[in-house]
């Protein structure tokens, strides 16, 4: 497959209802959240997680689709599997002294892990398979709108431990975000899509799983998760025809007030009444005097 040849730029937005898109395990595993706005956050590395997720049960036992980072796996074993493949000898936390010799190494990973050749890996373990910077990076996701997360008491009917037997039920705790919609920027750089061999098959990839991941990640603290929409803009060239952040500019949020919208983070938002389901909020894209070599497209249609 020929690495892809266009620069990406894109803009993912997603939203939950009822639910924790992502809980912060040194907060009693509280939405995550900025501490001087309380907008809302979901780190990169659960977005990345999902997409892992996604190609993992979409295309389980293709080649090319393996998952390095997977639950309950020992990354010194996968590295192994790249040295039994090429038929080079293991010298603890150290590559081949040939260059060739340690780069078929690596290569034999982006080729066998799709997400070693999508997103990079750090595989210097003790088996040593070198390190990949991935063409593609995903931001931090941030709520258009500060969120005030609910702790929700529940009872179970069962108990733990012998002696609580007794016991007609025990207590538990849940927080949840009644409604949040989140924005999250992305890029793809084809120049490192080249080194990986990151394609334009695994492009289309990407984009689906970004499109689907929610649909396969329903759980009891995230029911109600859905990508909302995803806003693309394909560059000409390998290394690009705009700068990122003028082109993320062109695409804002705004909330519905009758047939009137007012941006997000305006004050008269403060009158209305709290956002509760995406038809609240308008997606607007200028797609008026595009730099020359960029095209805006949706992959989810």
């Amino acid at each position: 497959m020929t690495a892809l040849q266009n620069r990406y730029d894109f803009v993912l937005f997603f939203d939950v209802i009822n639910g924790n898109p992502n809980g912060d395990p040194d907060a009693g595993n509280m939405p995550r959240m900025d501490p001087e706005t309380n907008q809302g956050l979901v780190s990169d590395v659960a977005i990345k997680r999902k997409i892992r997720n996604y190609v993992a049960t979409a295309h389980d036992g293709e080649a090319g689709h393996k998952i390095y980072m997977a639950e309950r796996v020992v990354l010194n074993d996968l590295n192994a599997e790249a040295y039994k493949a090429t038929g080079f000898k293991q010298v603890a936390k150290k590559l081949p002294k040939d260059d060739d010799d340690a780069a078929k190494l690596t290569r034999w990973m982006c080729d066998n892990f799709f997400d070693i050749r999508t997103f990079g890996a750090v595989m210097t373990t003790d088996v040593n398979c070198g390190q990949v910077r991935g063409p593609v990076q995903i931001s931090f996701a941030r709520s258009e709108d500060a969120i005030l997360p609910l702790e929700i008491t529940i009872t179970r009917s069962s108990v733990t431990n012998e002696k609580d037997r007794d016991k007609e039920r025990t207590m538990g705790r849940k927080h949840i975000v009644p409604y949040g919609l989140y924005r999250a920027h992305g890029f793809i750089n084809a120049k490192l899509a080249n080194k990986t061999g990151f394609s334009e098959e695994d492009l289309q990839t990407v984009w689906k799983a970004l499109c689907d991941m929610f649909e396969l990640d329903r759980s009891a603290s995230r029911g109600e998760m859905a990508t909302r929409r995803l806003i693309a803009f394909k560059h000409d060239s390998a290394l690009g025809n705009a700068q990122a952040h003028k082109l993320f500019e062109r695409i804002t949020v705004a909330r519905r007030s009758g047939d009137d919208l007012i941006p997000v983070g305006d004050p008269r938002t403060h009158n209305l009444p709290v956002a509760r389901a995406f038809k609240d909020y308008e997606i607007t894209v200028d797609d008026t005097n595009l730099p020359e070599g960029i095209t805006i497209i949706e992959p989810c249609g």
